[in-house]
């Protein structure tokens, strides 16, 4: 499938390459607006939740669920969402998927009851599902595959680390007037989105789906990413060795087998387990999955270390985040030049370097604030952690894959991140609270040695993925090593030949 905005003729392909139309450009600003709004609104609401609980009366156990909701809609329907664009159009499902997504931010800033504010951000979960999937598919199908599309998914994803970044900061200022303007913010950006992509953003063909959809195949794959998300979510809680926990994680398991089942016998998969042969692939979704869980982890104990122990207000904390983000806003249009140059593994093993090297040195943190020897390096690491890995990841589950399947590729990638964020954030949740140490009885030292387990943990994480990584750069430099050769003997009296490759490298 040859999208409209891509230039076909051979002569001037190289121009094109250098130079984007302003329909172009317009197509991406759109799609980074949704990519944008997407990690705007995970990261706001946090500093938000004390001002919710008091204004709408909520318990701690209910508040959670205004964070937790979002994460069930978004983890639990990304696979759904991917196939659907590929099916149904990715522009139509984008677009709708938009429009949803700025009549729930609407609804959120206007309830008065926290089932309706739960509600209202599982509705946002849900539309981002299809949204995040249907914007990189309309990406890696309107740029073509190389220094083009290198570029437009470094800027792509940028935007969505810049949009997490600026969230922590606009929360801070929002919430000073009122909780409710964090929720509506999103709605006119959406709505102005909305009408951009409608002039902007091309038509797309069709699949043909006359051989029907994976209806069986949709509802358990949706039914087992909703039910493990809700587990990871709800175990901290209930308790990870309850009989209710195990039980979930058992109907999971079985959603899981029945899932691979269906996929492999089905002639039109949601997900086509083939893809997860490739091992890059495969170390692509693993690495998303270690990387987002990470750091997610890591921004809970970090906004918990310092709000509850340093005293610092929430938009002092949004500060302390904020050299990562404009780090990564300043690199975004660079990193696709970097890929083209170094390939993804090497990139991807660099970000994974730093990322390790950022959460060690915040293990130093203590009671005492030491911004600038060591919250500022880790931030800054951070950054550059995040500037080379994310796009890159991006880069290596697109590249290789078919117009057809890349709607399925990029759910299949959303979900590793969203379910790797709430799995490690659930599992660092419960090593810090298995320190015994919460409750304002607890003497600030106690809570920062609960932190560190923590800490070390997320570092754990992030050395996992960065041996990941490496496996693929052994790959490629296997596959980038000259093949063996031998001197061939001839009979008695003749001449040895020139050297002979004996073997065929995979």
């Amino acid at each position: 499938m040859t999208s409209p905005l891509n230039v076909p003729s051979p002569a001037s392909s190289s121009a094109a390459d250098e130079r984007w139309s302003p329909r172009l450009w317009g197509t991406l600003l759109v799609l980074c607006a949704a990519m944008f709004l997407d990690a705007l609104d995970v990261s706001m609401v946090g500093v938000a939740l004390p001002s919710i609980a008091t204004d709408l009366g909520l318990s701690t156990a209910t508040l959670q669920w205004i964070v937790s909701g979002y994460i069930l809609g978004y983890g639990g329907l990304l696979l759904l969402g991917g196939r659907a664009a590929d099916l149904l159009g990715r522009r139509r499902v984008f677009l709708i998927a938009l429009a949803v997504f700025a009549l729930a931010s609407l609804l959120g800033g206007l309830v008065d009851s926290g089932p309706l504010l739960i509600a209202s951000r599982f509705i946002k979960g849900l539309s981002a599902a299809f949204t995040a999937p249907a914007g990189l598919s309309i990406i890696t199908t309107t740029f073509k595959e190389g220094p083009q599309r290198n570029r437009a998914l470094s800027i792509y994803t940028t935007c969505a680390a810049t949009g997490f970044s600026m969230g922590l900061v606009l929360s801070g200022l929002l919430t000073e007037l009122s909780w409710r303007w964090t929720m509506l913010l999103p709605a006119p950006i959406a709505l102005v989105a909305l009408v951009a992509g409608l002039r902007m953003i091309p038509h797309s063909d069709r699949e043909d789906t006359r051989g029907g959809y994976d209806v069986p195949g949709a509802v358990t794959g949706t039914a087992a990413m909703l039910l493990l998300v809700f587990t990871v979510v709800q175990a901290p809680e209930a308790g990870w060795t309850s009989a209710r926990t195990l039980l979930s994680f058992l109907a999971t398991a079985i959603l899981l087998a029945a899932f691979v089942t269906i996929e492999r016998r089905s002639a039109n998969p949601l997900l086509r387990l083939g893809v997860l042969r490739s091992g890059t692939q495969l170390r692509a979704q693993l690495g998303a999955a270690a990387f987002f869980g990470s750091y997610v982890a890591f921004q809970f104990i970090a906004t918990q270390y310092m709000q509850s122990l340093l005293g610092w207000s929430a938009l002092q904390t949004a500060l302390a985040f904020l050299p990562a983000g404009v780090l990564v806003a300043l690199s975004s249009t660079k990193i696709g030049d970097v890929v083209d140059r170094f390939g993804t593994p090497r990139v991807i093993a660099t970000g994974f370097t730093f990322l390790v090297v950022a959460y060690a040195i915040f293990l130093q943190v203590d009671l005492t604030p030491r911004y600038a020897a060591v919250i500022l390096p880790s931030m800054l690491l951070l950054g550059a952690a995040c500037a080379l890995t994310f796009p890159s990841l991006n880069i290596q589950a697109t590249n290789g894959v078919g117009d057809d399947e890349q709607g399925m590729v990029s759910g299949l990638l959303n979900t590793s991140i969203q379910v790797g964020g709430a799995v490690f954030l659930a599992v660092v949740t419960a090593v810090i609270t298995a320190g015994g140490h919460e409750g304002t009885a607890a003497s600030p030292q106690a809570v920062l040695d609960s932190f560190r387990p923590g800490l070390a943990v997320v570092t754990a994480i992030a050395l996992a993925g960065l041996l990941i990584t490496l496996t693929g750069l052994r790959a490629d430099r296997r596959a980038r090593a000259p093949l063996p050769s031998v001197v061939v003997a001839k009979s008695p009296g003749t001449r040895a030949e020139e050297a002979e490759p004996v073997g065929v490298r995979d």
